[in-house]
């Protein structure tokens, strides 16, 4: 077997990283789980042409610890945990790369389920599941669940209707100017409700194909990635990759509500106080877009239908409770979301601590 793990040592706070090459079947890889405290770490697999290792390394335990939030804040007792594959999704993906992947994963016991995310499509998953049993996301099989970007994608559109009506007295999104940045999975879905919606559509993507297929078939005006925020807009939808938030950016936005699908949009914490600052309403990245892994969630614990469909609803409520308590509290939204995840963390190690 040509496939080598290596341990790495793990930040403080973090349970495992784990290096995995496969020069045979041209892999690099990264898994890292950032908490097992709720259940076993779940969280997508991210294909991306990644310029060094160390981006690979960095964007892998963001989105980790990332995962542990999302999985806490749905109430899906999941630990929280991601991969990244290197390498270009468009031209480097074989049976054989996929493959060595999922032996990888087999590796870790059940400890970590990887699932579709960035890059990676339910036939590349169900080739990873060729190999272990710990992949999810799949189109077929007892509890397939299939892809989990339309979940992902109904979720971020229900809390954009709750941010809506907080910020703007109606959730009627009948002419209002959102931009969607990034057109994969979640982002077209997204931006296909918004245009049925009434919404005045703007897209940005760097396919180009994408673009034109937006402005084909839902109409959309269609803004080069480097201007977008120089564009008037109500709403901003970042659907692609993370950190688009940052202090620089957040001084030219001229958007009232923030609510979008990507992962680890803002770039620091401190820059939901510019937001705030601004009257501009942030919903967190990670209460909003749980629908995919509530999705993965029911395959995960073999349940059906009626418990991806019990929480897909509870997401838009957690958002309005988040808001309310903000506005109460005057503390930003992610700093309500954080406080609500470390309290589920705090309680749930301490019971585990009393069973030991």
């Amino acid at each position: 077997m040509a496939l080598k793990l290596v341990e790495e040592q793990a930040p403080a706070g973090y349970e495992r990283l784990v290096y995995i090459e496969d020069e045979e079947a041209g892999l690099r890889a990264f898994v890292c789980v950032h908490s097992t405290v709720l259940g076993p770490a779940v969280g997508g697999c991210r294909m991306w042409n990644y310029a060094t290792l160390d981006e690979a390394r960095t964007d892998v335990l963001r989105l980790a610890a990332g995962m542990t939030n999302k999985n806490a804040m749905a109430g899906l007792g999941l630990g929280g945990g991601k991969s990244v594959i290197i390498g270009d999704p468009r031209s480097d993906k074989t049976e054989a790369l996929f493959r060595a992947f999922g032996r990888a994963i087999e590796s870790f016991g059940g400890s970590y389920y990887t699932a579709e995310d960035v890059g990676i499509s339910p036939e590349d998953m169900a080739n990873v599941a060729k190999e272990t049993a710990y992949a999810v996301g799949l189109d077929h099989g007892a509890h397939a669940s299939g892809d989990p970007s339309p979940f992902t994608a109904e979720g971020v559109f229900q809390c954009l209707k709750v941010g809506a009506k907080a910020v703007f007295g109606t959730d009627d999104l009948a002419g209002r100017r959102v931009l969607v940045q990034g057109l994969g999975h979640v982002g077209w879905s997204l931006a296909e409700k918004l245009h049925a919606a009434g919404a005045e559509l703007v897209v940005s993507d760097v396919n180009a194909e994408a673009v034109e297929k937006a402005r084909a078939s839902l109409g959309a005006e269609v803004c080069p990635p480097g201007e977008i925020f120089a564009q008037q807009m109500d709403v901003f939808a970042p659907c692609a990759l993370g950190g688009i938030l940052t202090h620089e950016t957040v001084a030219q936005l001229t958007a009232r509500l923030v609510c979008g699908a990507a992962n680890n949009q803002l770039l620091e914490p401190s820059v939901a106080e510019d937001l705030l600052a601004r009257d501009c309403l942030y919903l967190p990245d990670y209460v909003v877009n749980a629908g995919g892994i509530i999705s993965v969630a029911g395959e995960v614990h073999h349940a059906g239908p009626e418990y991806r469909a019990d929480r897909l609803v509870q997401i838009a409520g957690r958002v309005a409770q988040i808001v309310e308590t903000s506005r109460k509290e005057r503390k930003t939204t992610i700093q309500v979301a954080d406080d609500i995840v470390a309290d589920i963390l705090a309680k749930a190690a301490k019971v585990e601590a009393l069973a030991v």
